[in-house]
């Protein structure tokens, strides 16, 4: 059986818990990060160098880096829907999730830090403007891409590329400070919310 390691209240871990949701695949999940064990033990180190959750162990396989764990998995069980196998088809929604994985995360983690861990480093308040109004501008993309091209991130069919924008969207509801009101990504949401596995791993407490 598939062996996931990370604690599953992380962004990255829950995108590969949602898309074995989608994919109906029995999973191991071992806690990992901060609260559980150390990612800096050398056992884990010998796994994932970065020191950073997820890894995924499938036989001898031992894979790290979130997105491509879940292409990974959606290509292991032939799900042409979630990740096209034509290869402009593909790289439509692997676009989107290479944004996700660079721009997004990017302009939300000051943010992050500063709202909701609170962490002293991360106080400065000229750069926590600046990070929010990034952070805004980005999800203003996203608003913008959906009112034209949804209702999913690549047209009618549901892909992994809505799984990382839909957590990503979460974050950004969750984090307590000033939004927008894109309604693009409010409809976006209520059909990411017609999903079983949104509302287990992606959710996260919103109503």
């Amino acid at each position: 059986m598939l062996k996931l390691l990370g604690k599953a209240s992380s962004i990255n871990v829950r995108k590969v818990l949602w898309t074995c949701h989608e994919l109906a695949l029995p999973l191991n999940r071992e806690d990992w990060g901060s609260g559980f064990r150390s990612t800096q033990e050398p056992a884990f180190l010998a796994l994932n160098p970065n020191g950073l959750v997820p890894v995924l162990i499938d036989g001898e396989r031992v894979l790290w880096e979130s997105n491509t764990l879940c292409r990974y998995l959606a290509g292991r069980e032939g799900r042409g829907d979630l990740l096209p196998v034509e290869p402009g088809a593909r790289a439509a929604v692997e676009m989107w999730m290479d944004w996700q994985a660079t721009d997004l995360n990017n302009a939300w983690r000051y943010v992050f830090m500063s709202r909701v861990r609170q962490d002293p480093a991360y106080q400065n308040a000229d750069n926590l403007a600046a990070a929010e109004w990034e952070w805004n501008r980005l999800m203003g993309l996203l608003e913008h891409h959906l009112s034209r091209a949804g209702p999913y991130a690549v047209g009618e069919v549901f892909t992994l590329a809505d799984i990382v924008l839909g957590l990503s969207l979460n974050r950004w509801l969750m984090t307590p400070f000033s939004r927008p009101d894109y309604p693009a990504l409010h409809h976006y949401l209520q059909r990411l919310k017609q999903r079983p596995g949104f509302l287990l791993h992606g959710a996260n407490g919103l109503p």
